[in-house]
């Protein structure tokens, strides 16, 4: 599985306007509701800012992927935002975010989520894709930059 499998250029937000993690992933699950993904948006933004009151999903490094898992969720999808302000998002490191993956994923569902979760972690472990994504103009771009990386860097199952 890649990221290309999960994600789509609808589900991609260059420039999200929110000021606060709620915001953000209000944003990101509206990118997800205007496809087919979701079957009930106020379910989906509820289990994900559930699972973000367990801990926060700011991982540090200015990179955040809030996540949650609901029986209002079709199929694993994953919504892609930026930001260049930088928001709070109470990451480990005290540090905003600006790059923000939100991924969903039916409840019944655990090992492709654990492993989309794996594959988004290790591939924003590089500086260099951070950078292009957060400097990126659209979601076109965005779509390129992802699909390069993921060439580049291939999962190893």
């Amino acid at each position: 599985m890649t990221l290309m499998d999960i994600l789509s250029p609808q589900s991609v937000i260059v420039g999200l306007r929110g000021e606060t993690k709620e915001d953000i992933i209000e944003e990101l699950v509206d990118a997800l509701a205007a496809g087919a993904t979701i079957s009930d948006r106020e379910k989906v933004l509820q289990a994900v800012l559930e699972r973000e009151k367990i801990m926060s999903t700011g991982i540090g490094d200015g990179i955040a992927i809030p996540h949650g898992k609901s029986d209002a969720v079709v199929r694993l999808a994953a919504a892609l935002g930026t930001q260049k302000r930088g928001v709070d998002f109470e990451a480990l490191d005290g540090e905003p975010a600006f790059v923000f993956f939100l991924l969903v994923s039916p409840a019944n569902v655990s090992g492709p989520h654990i492993k989309a979760l794996a594959r988004i972690s290790r591939l924003l472990k590089n500086d260099d894709f951070k950078k292009k994504l957060i400097s990126a103009a659209n979601a076109a771009e965005i779509m390129a930059i992802v699909e390069s990386e993921e060439r580049e860097h291939p999962p190893s199952n």
